[in-house]
């Protein structure tokens, strides 16, 4: 009897612990961008991208306060960019520069109670040679076995960069079966690497969470050990979107160089772009697959361009 009794009360404090959903005030994990995802056999234009990321919920704001969350984050990354293949026999092919951009960066976001979010961000970098766009996509192609890589002789030159950003995003419309909803999302940005302005709006149908609590918005991990967060998402999302080009390095060339690369050349000033993906979420783990399609950046392109994103994120730290 004593037996049965004591393993009663291991039953009753033990089970409880392993049904709690648990918060987690850390997440760190990685996105690569490659249009080699999307098995058509093409390496043009934005053709690789790699990103990590480290990301802290803060101390849980006072108690009837709008903003529910905030969240700080470090990321460092490459983008590289191709003309219209990473092989390229002469000058004459080169569509749109051969370019890199090397970075690391920072970002704060306010999660709001109403489902608004705010995030201004600030990174540093550098276009050109220093960017070691040439011997990413050589070791790259060197470890998968593809073609020989050439062209980057023709790449932009080197100029550091600077550049600010704000984000904003709020819910739109939500039916009480809340199994899908429509979301604004907008950006601006200012800098001698990329200057611009994009909007898009962001439908989502499945199991989904709200924007503050949603692996949509990063906003999965909390510094509040009352946050109940549902433990997982899985969702279809649909985001089409406009993008203003006021300057881009990776096709212009250093804002501040006279000489600025053997080609460059002068971008449309509108892109449109649809983004069609899964995002799944469990309490530890994330993992998100995309598929982007993209107008063309520049009137000498000889294509529109596609690619794919696939990202996976561990949460830890737990609250």
């Amino acid at each position: 009897m004593k037996l049965v009794y004591i393993a009663s009360l291991l039953l009753l404090f033990v089970c409880p612990s392993f049904s709690q959903t648990r918060n987690f005030a850390n997440e760190f994990g990685f996105r690569s961008d490659n249009d080699a995802y999307l098995a058509y056999g093409q390496d043009r234009y934005y053709t690789n991208g790699l990103f990590i990321t480290f990301r802290h919920a803060m101390k849980a704001p006072a108690a009837g306060s709008a903003v529910v969350k905030k969240v700080w984050e470090a990321e460092a990354g490459q983008y590289m960019y191709n003309a219209q293949s990473g092989y390229i026999p002469d000058i004459s092919f080169v569509d749109r520069p051969f370019a890199a951009y090397l970075y690391g960066g920072f970002k704060f976001n306010w999660f709001l109670q109403n489902e608004q979010i705010f995030q201004v961000s600030l990174n540093a970098g550098t276009i050109g040679p220093a960017a070691l766009g040439k011997d990413a996509q050589k070791l790259l192609h060197s470890v998968v076995g593809f073609y020989e890589v050439n062209g980057w002789q023709y790449q932009v030159k080197n100029e550091a960069g600077l550049n600010a950003g704000f984000d904003y995003t709020r819910l739109l419309f939500r039916p009480s079966s809340s199994d899908i909803d429509l979301s604004f999302s907008g950006y601006a940005t200012a800098g001698n690497t990329f200057s611009g302005a994009g909007a898009g709006i962001v439908f989502r149908a499945g199991k989904i969470n709200q924007l503050f609590q949603s692996v949509m918005t990063n906003s999965r991990i909390s510094g509040n050990t009352r946050d109940s967060i549902p433990q997982k998402e899985l969702f279809f999302f649909a985001k089409p979107s406009i993008h203003f080009i006021a300057y881009d390095a990776t096709i212009q060339g250093g804002m501040f160089r006279d000489d600025k690369g053997p080609v460059t050349f002068t971008p449309n000033r509108l892109a449109f772009s649809q983004e069609l993906g899964v995002k799944y979420a469990v309490q530890r783990w994330t993992l998100n697959f995309s598929v982007i399609f993209r107008t063309k950046e520049i009137k000498t392109q000889v294509h529109a361009h596609q690619y794919g994103s696939a990202a996976i994120f561990y949460r830890f730290g737990a609250k």
